[in-house]
């Protein structure tokens, strides 16, 4: 009989990274102004704003918001597609490596300014280019991964599977409990990076979330169904 296999680590890491993105989400819209680096759905909509002359909205933050989430999804699914034969633990640290390093790059400028938050100048869209780029990459590795309802950064299509899948709408629930954790990790992590952003500064996030995503993946490539070829 052969052995069982062994449980993938991914949905645990990818609830952990949920978190990172609340802290994330927390160093760009309270520090950094009206502007998302995590996910983009709200930059088109403000660049919109910005580009019909709204008061409060500036075209230059989304514009480099959005170039840099597109320039780190591009490099890692080039990453992705060359790693793809070998094993998932090589990608997996690969990847967390270079979102982490940039994270940490974005936390030694966001220091350098010393400020809780930012409203205009080189170190603000520094922090935004560098934070996008980190999850640019993170948003195309975690396509590639093609891990049910944990998308690490958006929300809106677990919630709607929530209500459309559940008893009321005639459903059965699939993955609930999954879904509610994306919800509630996210929901922490912006709590906790609030908390940290408003006592510590802008630096403070982005240090920790480095360090979950460096630390967390390291766990999960420890784990032996990380040795599997990262393709299957």
């Amino acid at each position: 009989m052969p052995d069982a296999k062994p449980a993938s680590p991914l949905p645990a890491l990818l609830l952990l990274l949920s978190v990172t993105t609340g802290l994330v989400d927390a160093v760009s819209v309270l520090g950094l102004g009206k502007v998302f680096t995590a996910n983009m759905t709200g930059n088109i909509v403000f660049l919109g704003f910005a580009a019909a002359g709204a008061p409060g909205f500036a075209v230059a933050p989304y514009v480099i918001a959005l170039a840099a989430f597109l320039g780190g999804a591009l490099v890692a699914g080039r990453i992705g597609t060359a790693m793809a034969d070998g094993p998932l633990r090589h990608w997996l640290m690969t990847a967390a490596a270079i979102e982490a390093a940039l994270l940490g790059i974005a936390a030694l400028v966001a220091a350098r300014s010393g400020a809780s938050a930012l409203s205009a100048g080189a170190d603000l869209y520094a922090i935004i280019a560098l934070t996008a780029l980190a999850m640019g990459f993170r948003n195309a590795t975690i396509r590639q991964l093609k891990v049910p309802d944990l998308t690490t950064t958006v929300l809106t299509l677990t919630l709607t599977g929530i209500a459309a899948d559940s008893h009321l709408a005639g459903g059965r629930n699939p993955n609930i409990g999954r879904r509610v954790a994306a919800v509630l990790a996210i929901l922490l992590g912006a709590l906790v990076g609030a908390a940290m952003l408003l006592r510590w500064g802008l630096a403070a996030p982005l240090v920790l979330a480095a360090v979950v995503v460096f630390i967390g993946t390291l766990a999960c490539a420890r784990h032996p169904a990380a040795q599997a070829p990262a393709g299957r």
